[in-house]
């Protein structure tokens, strides 16, 4: 039993990938929007260099969780037939992609027609980097991760994250946006992840093996949702605070805000994790 931290390559895989993929669409979107501004659309571009950062992070992590990093190619055998080879591809896809749009426009060499479809496929691809995510986890002998819940709080940690990073890149960026909007969808979010916990908390009570109770893998699960979801609050009213009182919210707040925010998921991703139990065996962390 424990709190699923044993898998931590995993836990910041996942949630920084996540963030990433929605910060990448809410930046994505501002610099579309600002078509006739092309020293804001290059202030963007730059800004965005910490998105590719945080990918980069969230990979090599993943590298850890390999039993022998320098065979990680390995993973991508059974694309078509394994979530894991279909996540890892989705993600590389996703990370080269809009990876190669942003050098090249952070160089100036994307034809500015060819770019806007260039990243309207490249936040189609962390989208469905996201969905490859929660397929990994959709498995029938573990009744604890095999349910809509996984599926909808891999997305939910997009939409309550990426606005939240995007909104930091676009202040770091200088530029001005309808902010407003983007943070009501991760409000929209946090209370949707309020219901998720709540409703899971009461089928966790309903699922057990031949050895082992579900309720009994993390112990103190519910004290730490409610921390979780506290720290999450918190990091989002950093952003929201500031916009309610008309005033434009400072670099640090929004730092302090994605950090907190940051740090809610990973505890809720690895009590994810911690989950984790067979039908028959409990496995412990």
């Amino acid at each position: 039993m424990g709190n699923g931290w044993h898998e931590w390559p995993l836990v910041l895989f996942t949630v920084l990938g996540q963030c990433v993929a929605g910060g990448l669409i809410v930046t994505g979107l501002v610099w579309m929007t600002n078509k006739d501004d092309h020293i804001g659309q290059v202030r963007i571009v730059r800004s965005q260099f910490f998105l590719w950062v945080l990918m980069g992070i969230g990979f090599i992590a993943s590298m850890m969780h390999l039993g022998s990093p320098l065979r990680a190619f390995n993973s991508l055998n059974r694309i078509g037939a394994s979530g894991l080879s279909n996540e890892i591809a989705a993600g590389s896809l996703f990370f080269a992609v809009g990876g190669f749009w942003w050098l090249l426009s952070w160089l100036g060499k994307m034809p500015a027609a060819l770019g806007r479809v260039w990243l309207i496929v490249s936040m189609v691809l962390g989208v469905l980097f996201v969905w490859a995510m929660t397929r990994v986890y959709q498995i029938d002998t573990v009744p604890t991760w095999h349910n809509g819940y996984t599926t909808a709080a891999f997305f939910l940690t997009m939409l309550v994250g990426g606005p939240l990073l995007a909104a930091l890149l676009l202040r770091l960026a200088g530029m001005r946006f309808r902010a407003s909007r983007f943070a009501a969808i991760s409000i929209t979010a946090l209370v949707a992840s309020v219901a998720v916990v709540m409703l899971q908390s009461v089928q966790l009570g309903e699922i057990h093996s031949s050895v082992q109770q579900a309720v009994a893998l993390v112990p103190d699960y519910g004290t730490l949702q409610v921390v979780r979801l506290l720290l999450v609050a918190l990091g989002l009213g950093c952003w929201i605070c500031p916009l309610v009182m008309r005033k434009q919210p400072h670099i640090l707040s929004l730092l302090a805000g994605i950090v907190l925010v940051a740090a809610g998921e990973l505890i809720g991703r690895g009590l994810f994790y911690g989950l984790h139990m067979t039908v028959g065996v409990a496995v412990a962390g």
